[in-house]
């Protein structure tokens, strides 16, 4: 597996149009692999995880893949720096049940509901509050082997922080997504379990920059 740091130029026309268009800047991010024979969509055939982190003079894009990706193709003005890729198996290593890991995730944290409009099928929710949101992800620690572990005040170790919404245009629908970003410390109880929500992604919009788990030695706390 690799992970690829790209330095964001927001100067550059073409991110501009990206940040503007969600399904835009997935397809940037999508141009640095072989196209697929379509059996399996592309994404999932690389194993491709992206997220674009705010920094203090613009943006830093993460993306993480199974294969080796080409950046060749970027605009020649879409980053501010040569990409930097390196394999996460150090990372993968560190893996082992009972390990305490720091973290940080953008998730699309979404619920289920069935207004009554709609007479009985469901919709798709976003939870906005932050207890909400805490929960959700407490339950994908269920899913995929890890807990939130508790923090000196007595309360999950984790901090939701609330993300501007992502939209654009596939085909002719709409994509909206209202994301969170989670910063805090788990703790792994399932290897297995684990490993796979490391490399597949943890939620939905996984296409849309959500999905991408990033793991560091435990901060002191």
């Amino acid at each position: 597996m690799f992970l690829t740091k790209l330095s964001i130029n927001v100067r550059s026309r073409e991110f501009r149009r990206d940040f503007a268009n969600i399904h835009d800047l997935h397809r940037t991010v999508m141009s640095a692999y072989p196209d697929t024979d379509g059996n399996i969509p592309a994404r999932q055939a690389h194993g491709v995880l992206w997220r674009l982190d705010p920094t203090h003079t613009g943006y830093t894009a993460y993306i993480q893949s199974h294969t080796n990706p080409a950046w060749g193709k970027l605009p020649g003005d879409y980053t501010t720096a040569p990409a930097e890729v390196r394999p996460l198996q150090p990372v993968l290593d560190t893996i082992t049940a009972g390990r305490k890991l720091s973290f940080r995730l953008l998730a699309n944290a979404t619920q289920d509901t069935r207004p009554v409009e709609l007479k009985g099928k469901t919709r798709r929710v976003a939870h906005h509050q932050p207890d909400d949101q805490i929960g959700w992800l407490i339950r994908k620690g269920d899913q995929h082997g890890f807990v939130i572990p508790t923090a000196r005040d007595g309360q999950p170790d984790v901090n939701p922080s609330p993300v501007p919404r992502m939209t654009g245009r596939k085909d002719d629908t709409t994509v909206i997504v209202d994301p969170v970003r989670f910063d805090g410390h788990l703790i792994v109880t399932d290897h297995t379990a684990f490993t796979q929500a490391f490399t597949t992604g943890i939620g939905r919009a996984k296409a849309y920059g959500c999905g991408l788990l990033s793991l560091a030695p435990p901060r002191n706390t």
